[in-house]
């Protein structure tokens, strides 16, 4: 199998584990998962063993002595809780600057594996029993259950409102993903509460353009995006017009944008024109809850964090690099929860290949622009 190919990934993987195969009999969407790594989908393809592969793995992580801050295998959905910074910090110990020689990935849903509940062939569920302590020195005792999905083909069409197309070849997967406070006490403003955190890492390529829809409430994008998680994303690579954002996914300069509530919607997505892949992520949002700040910083509102972010890869000051790949992310709100009480986050990938003509009709019904006004942007 050649490399960047799905039957490649899978031959890798199944070098280091036991990788779970969701697919379709009627056509050629295959889906990889895996128990051990934590419950990612590794990767997915439309196109079966030969077809391209959509998610990034990171191959050189799967060798040598664990990372001590983070082992970045990849994978095109993850499944993260937060926040990452802040004063309820899942990634920092209670009194610690939040520097990243102090910054550790717990290795619940790091390096550890999950425990397989059930599988077919369209659907499988993991669970998780995590026991962390956050910045507060709050000890939170979760249980994190996910249940990945394949969606059939006429579906996939249908969610959007369209009729399936011969021409056009596709995948798509929902993941369902719940937190229960197995703990006894409760989650609130003085002990602290996570969120489920689910990232999508995908390919790069020159011609790679995000496109994230916002509410029109202003068009200065200062107030409309946070965009200097990582140093100012520059307005070559970060642009806006009519309600949606478009930010540059090269791989070639690190940058994060994010989007709170009372500006986020439930889609997000993505368009390569290299390779005629059109990516579209949509998820749980509520404009009305709390979301939690996640920046290394105690000194912010607590409330005050993104429902939705992007994130393209890029070297860091040294040189060196992790990717490339980039990201679409969401975020659920805050698990304010009882004992015993859980919350849900639902996060769903689609891609579709085909001709631009084809791929114009759902680029225009889920973010009303043309495949050639994204192409003409960058």
């Amino acid at each position: 199998m050649a490399k960047g190919s799905f039957g490649y990934d899978l031959s890798f993987l199944k070098l280091h584990g036991t990788p779970i195969v969701l697919s379709d009999s009627s056509d050629q969407a295959r889906v990889i998962v895996s128990a051990k790594y934590q419950g990612k989908v590794f990767t997915s393809t439309a196109s079966g063993d030969h077809g391209r592969s959509f998610g990034w793995i990171n191959y050189k992580a799967f060798e040598g002595t664990p990372d001590q801050h983070m082992n970045a295998y990849g994978g095109e959905n993850r499944f993260w809780l937060g926040p990452e910074g802040g004063k309820f910090s899942l990634f920092f110990p209670k009194g610690a600057k939040m520097v990243f020689d102090n910054w550790k990935t717990p290795a619940a849903f790091d390096t550890e594996p999950w425990d397989l509940v059930s599988q077919d062939r369209q659907q499988v569920s993991l669970r998780k029993n995590m026991a962390l302590t956050n910045y507060a020195g709050t000890n939170l005792q979760i249980e994190a259950e996910r249940t990945i999905s394949l969606i059939p083909r006429g579906k996939l069409f249908s969610l959007l409102g369209l009729r399936p197309n011969d021409s056009v070849k596709a995948v798509g997967y929902e993941a369902r993903n719940k937190i229960t406070n197995n703990g006894k006490q409760a989650w609130d403003e003085r002990t602290g509460m996570p969120c489920i955190w689910m990232l999508d890492m995908f390919n790069p390529s020159e011609k790679t353009v995000i496109v994230v829809p916002y509410r029109r409430a202003s068009d200065t994008v200062s107030k409309i995006v946070t965009a200097n998680y990582f140093g100012q994303i520059p307005p070559d690579r970060l642009k806006h017009h009519d309600g949606l954002l478009f930010l540059k996914a090269d791989g070639k300069s690190r940058g994060k944008m994010g989007l709170d509530p009372s500006r986020a919607t439930r889609f997000a997505g993505s368009y390569d024109a290299e390779h005629n892949i059109l990516t579209i992520a949509y998820f749980d949002m509520d404009s009305t809850a709390r979301y939690l700040n996640q920046e290394w910083k105690t000194d912010r509102p607590v409330f005050s964090g993104d429902a939705v972010n992007a994130y393209n890869d890029g070297p860091l000051a040294d040189g060196t690099q992790m990717g490339p790949f980039y990201e679409i992310e969401s975020v659920s709100p805050a698990a304010m929860l009882k004992p015993g009480e859980s919350l849900e986050h639902t996060h769903s990938v689609l891609h579709f290949t085909g001709p631009d003509t084809e791929l114009n009709k759902i680029t225009e019904s889920v973010f009303h622009i043309s495949i050639d006004q994204i192409k003409a942007v960058f």
